[in-house]
């Protein structure tokens, strides 16, 4: 049975950087793409908030099928090369995008490029390879706090680029360079102890793949959990540009004041998520899951009526708090309940929910805002997370011990 690698502390460390710059510069096009849209045809306030919902949630929509394919290929040929797939990918299809001439060229390049995407999955299913069993809260915390301050830094730069340069096209051509740059240091500095299967053993198909995940009732558990928690966070996506304008009108910096705003949330990511994956190693994956669920639910339902640009950026930041203590921790349990040689094919298949929740959350987050209004997209999430927090409490049982 594959066992932990000496160098593994090594190759956290180095996938942390990676994974900050890959986000960074994937996260620069969060506040801009409700800004392009007008430029692309999109003239009424409703289709851009219907074509923001659905052009973020493409990607996630394409990926979630294609994600177990991938899962399973990184079990047979490495995850390492999982990554390098998936940074060309990225920096291909986020510079067509950048030259698009209308919504239907942004939509499909957007769309395709979730057919190879998955870096976030691939780096989770390198790490924890490689991490020690008891160390994988650790370790994914500290992975998921690289994700998160990209996340937190992304925005920004993008939303003053945009604003500097006077185009919202550059910071797509930026995110299309830094991507390629990160793909040389995943080649370069990224270190896999990966052992091929041996050609005797039994090769998983994706129907066997699939029922080592439905075979475990706590997989089958954590699937939903990552899906509706990935849905309640992304329904908000489309609208923070949008809700922004609203609150202060259309500022000559409007771009940087999204970009903050989405931006704030990551912040208060960096401040708790290795806290608290730290502290699932000790407490209990369950128990952190059941508390970051709670305060993200809690701190989600002030942001209906608040009428200050100021005090929803502290509003993001309450949530962040919390928001940032749910991947890392299910990530860790679906770590802990199958063998290290499955951990790509199993984290493939729950990348499928991840993604489904990133691409269904920001359609229905845009359609709500268009039908309804933009104050019921968080009301919306409110709710989600209230529901997802009694699923957990009735179907995720603790995790029992597992030793190397």
């Amino acid at each position: 049975m594959p066992v932990a690698s000496p160098n593994w502390q090594r190759t956290l460390w180095a996938m942390v950087c990676i994974q900050f710059i890959m986000t960074a510069s994937i996260s620069f096009l969060s506040p801009i793409i409700p800004l392009m849209l007008p430029q692309l045809g999109v003239d009424t306030i409703e289709g851009v908030g219907i074509w923001s919902g659905v052009i973020t949630g493409s990607t996630s929509f394409v990926a979630a099928f294609a994600a177990p394919i991938w899962g399973r290929i990184a079990d047979k040929h490495g995850r390492k090369l999982s990554l390098l797939r998936s940074s060309f990918a990225i920096a291909l299809f986020t510079g067509l995008m950048g030259l698009a001439t209308d919504v239907w060229w942004f939509f499909g390049a957007r769309a395709v490029m979730g057919a190879f995407a998955g870096f976030s999955s691939s780096a989770i299913a390198l790490v924890a390879s490689q991490a020690p069993e008891r160390r994988l809260g650790y370790a994914l915390g500290w992975l998921s706090t690289g994700q998160l301050v990209g996340s937190l830094v992304g925005p920004v730069i993008g939303g003053a680029l945009a604003d500097i340069t006077g185009s919202y096209r550059v910071p797509f051509y930026l995110t299309a360079v830094i991507t390629m740059a990160g793909l040389v240091l995943v080649w370069l500095v990224v270190e896999e102890n990966f052992v091929p299967p041996k050609p005797s053993a039994k090769s998983r198909s994706y129907f066997a793949g699939l029922a080592l995940l439905t075979g475990s009732t706590g997989l089958v558990a954590l699937f939903f959990v990552l899906l509706m928690a990935q849905f309640s966070v992304r329904t908000v996506q489309p609208v923070v540009t949008l809700f922004v304008q609203e609150l202060i009108g259309s500022p000559p910096q409007i771009a940087t004041l999204a970009g903050i705003a989405f931006s704030i949330t990551g912040l208060a990511n960096l401040v708790a998520a290795p806290f608290l994956g730290n502290r699932s190693d000790v407490i209990g994956y369950r128990r952190v899951l059941l508390i970051s669920l709670a305060g993200a639910a809690i701190t989600s339902a002030p942001q209906i009526f608040v009428e200050s640009y100021w005090l929803f950026v502290v509003e993001r930041f309450a949530v962040g708090l919390f928001i940032g203590g749910i991947l890392p921790t299910a990530n860790a349990l679906i770590g802990r309940s199958v063998s290290r040689e499955n951990r790509g094919t199993i984290y493939g298949m729950t990348a499928s929910a991840t993604f489904l929740g990133n691409s269904l959350g920001p359609l229905t987050g845009g359609l709500i805002a268009a039908s309804l209004g933009l104050r019921w997209v968080f009301a919306v999430t409110t709710v989600l997370l209230v529901v997802n927090l009694i699923w957990v409490w009735f179907t995720v049982p603790e995790l029992k011990e597992r030793t190397e």
